[in-house]
């Protein structure tokens, strides 16, 4: 049940990451147009570019996590029994879980931060606001938490039933 819920959200934060992204490239291409073309450069582009990429790849975290799409490397796991696989990728998964749980934990004084004192990036014509680039961290990195977990007690029962199960893309 909560897997399903958690993979339906991934899904959806994927979706609008790639949403985001599909609009960023015709801010790109605008600006690029724009100054090639009549030396007149789309004002914030750089603050928007910077902004979006960090809301982008946190958005589709939760998502490559849940799909297998975190690389690793297999070249001597692989030739381990299954259950000592399924053990190191229990191991891989709480490191991911510390990971992001620094990234949650240092994120929320930010966030808010960026909530109350209405923190922007960029001078002049464009002021982005920062509460957004925060909150998709916070987000982001949170749910990536709970994906790890998930992952986590996945290959915790197949080192228990002498299986393995790949935790990421194999490189």
């Amino acid at each position: 049940m909560i897997d399903q819920g958690l993979y339906w959200i991934a899904k959806a934060l994927l979706v609008l990451a790639s949403f985001l992204a599909f609009l960023l490239s015709f801010v790109v291409v605008t600006d690029v147009i724009g100054r090639v073309a009549f030396n007149s450069p789309l004002q914030g582009t750089p603050e928007l570019v910077s902004s979006s990429i960090v809301i982008i790849c946190y958005l589709q975290a939760v998502y490559a996590i849940l799909s297998g799409g975190m690389m690793h490397v297999d070249a001597i796991t692989r030739r381990m029994p299954a259950r000592i696989q399924g053990v190191l990728g229990a191991l891989a998964c709480v490191l991911g879980i510390f990971l992001f749980s620094i990234i949650f934990w240092g994120s929320i004084d930010g966030f808010i931060h960026a909530l109350e004192s209405g923190e922007y990036e960029g001078e002049g014509a464009l002021r982005v606001p920062m509460w957004p680039v925060r909150l998709a961290v916070l987000v982001g990195s949170g749910l990536a938490v709970l994906a790890y977990i998930l992952m986590a007690a996945r290959q915790v029962g197949a080192a228990r039933r002498n299986e393995a199960l790949a935790i990421g893309a194999s490189h």
